[in-house]
């Protein structure tokens, strides 16, 4: 039964991704998102580069390929061997290709971990030593636990699999308070054009134009011409929120003027999240924030400027800001 339920655990997380995807945005249906994702998801490794520059029919073998995966193979996970197994290799598959494609945390990894409960002794021998001890029966309290903890599950997953056939499916919701059995999705909506907010500190006090200078995030884009880092699984919360923060007005992101005044104390653990400081021996005088648009260059851009993105300067983000003499966030005026 436990093996069962993890296997329920990855039907929900994938099945539950491939409806939002159907049922959120159009461009899935048409088969057109993948013509944007590589671009516009939240953190491109080294690699979306040349996945985004793949032929716009492949794309959409991409999508067709990700919505059977989603949609189709996760019912195979109940089935008798080997088919269970081939499922769960399908998923590692796909799964693998997103990997390769992105920068998605560590949501693929523990994906593909879990998926692995679908694989009998034989395919787990083509990736660790299977050995067969003598098995014993288990004791008594064992098994009744195991019986209880399948029927809480049980229990909790009407909520959830409610939630899978609602065309209102919520996604990445709780059904209960502490957590245990929760409804997946991810995706539903694309966004086709990718903003970045670019963050600059000047020492002069007067906001001196040629004094600006640039903060470098560890993964998200910065300077056009630095190819994209490879992070995941590990997860940069700060540039994934910097991500989201690029789609809204700063003032729903309040975080971001408290990031701006640790910059302004030169706090040495909010610097430590960053790549690069331009002010190492003393914070600045005055923050700012742009917002620009950023996409990937053509073949030609890269190999004649060695540029990986293109940016044009859309407006200000956020306006510049110092300290006054209590350490409080105030506007500078030009």
């Amino acid at each position: 039964p436990l093996i069962l339920l993890y296997r329920w655990l990855v039907f929900r997380v994938e099945f539950g991704a491939g409806l939002i995807k159907w049922r959120g945005d159009r461009c899935w249906r048409d088969l057109t998102c993948l013509y944007y994702h590589h671009e516009t998801q939240p953190m491109p490794n080294p690699l979306s580069w040349f996945f985004h520059h793949l032929p716009k029919p492949l794309h959409r073998v991409e999508v067709l390929g990700n919505f059977f995966a989603q949609l189709v193979v996760p019912f195979f996970l109940f089935t008798p061997q080997p088919v269970a197994s081939i499922a769960g290799v399908l998923i590692v598959l796909t799964q693998g290709w997103l990997v390769l494609s992105g920068n998605f945390s560590w949501l693929n990894f523990l994906t593909m971990t879990l998926a692995f409960s679908a694989f009998d002794d034989r395919t787990l021998s083509f990736f660790i030593r299977v050995g067969h001890p003598h098995l014993m029966s288990l004791p008594l309290w064992w098994q009744v636990a195991v019986v209880l903890v399948t029927l809480l599950v049980l229990v909790l997953s009407y909520r959830p699999v409610r939630n899978l056939i609602s065309p209102h499916q919520l996604m990445n919701f709780s059904f209960d308070p502490f957590h245990l059995v929760n409804t997946y999705g991810a995706f539903g909506s694309i966004t086709k054009e990718r903003y970045e907010i670019v963050i600059e500190g000047n020492a002069d006090p007067s906001g001196r134009e040629d004094g600006w200078k640039e903060y470098e995030f560890k993964g998200k884009p910065g300077d056009p011409h630095k190819v994209p880092r490879q992070f995941a699984p590990y997860h940069l919360r700060l540039d994934w929120l910097m991500w989201f923060a690029a789609m809204e007005s700063p003032f729903r992101h309040q975080w971001l003027i408290a990031f701006a005044v640790r910059l302004l104390e030169g706090d040495r653990p909010t610097l430590k999240l960053l790549h690069h400081s331009p002010f190492a021996d003393h914070p600045p005088a005055i923050i700012r924030a742009s917002l620009y648009r950023y996409r990937f260059s053509s073949w030609e851009q890269l190999r004649a400027g060695h540029m990986w993105w293109v940016r044009t300067y859309e407006g200000e983000y956020l306006p510049p800001l110092s300290l006054d003499a209590v350490g409080r966030p105030r506007r500078v005026r030009a």
